[in-house]
């Protein structure tokens, strides 16, 4: 059996930000599953990305200025009936009610914790996996 590769688009202003979350998901999140990944840095570039590219998932960065993750996130799965699974990464547990809001399917707190991240990312493209 082969590995099902994977493209998770990281959006982020700060590319710090982008390469902790490249590490805390790691090129291989689970056996059978390989991941790459693309950057995005800002919100038109995440957009055309979406709609250039066969996404598998959107790793987004909710504290990104001037357009947050979350803000991305309802626009693209309002925008679009095959919009991919969508995790956005938030600095307070407490905004999870405003990503419930946005429709994504799954939160995670900075600073990523690899275990969580990975599980997550995971559990996301198996759930979601194409037909």
């Amino acid at each position: 059996m082969s590995d099902r590769l994977c493209t998770i688009l990281l959006y982020s202003d700060d590319p710090q930000v982008r390469d902790r979350m490249r590490l805390a998901v790691g090129t291989r999140p689970a056996p059978g599953l390989k991941v790459e990944f693309v950057d995005a840095s800002t919100y038109a570039e995440c957009v055309r990305l979406v709609d250039d590219y066969e996404i598998d998932l959107l790793l987004l960065d909710g504290e990104a200025t001037p357009g947050g993750g979350i803000g991305i996130a309802r626009q693209i799965k309002d925008d679009r009936d095959d919009a991919p699974p969508t995790c956005v990464v938030i600095a307070r547990a407490a905004d999870r009610w405003l990503a419930a809001y946005a429709e994504v399917d799954a939160t995670l707190v900075h600073p990523l914790d690899p275990v969580t991240t990975g599980t997550t990312v995971a559990e996301l493209l198996r759930t979601h996996a194409p037909a």
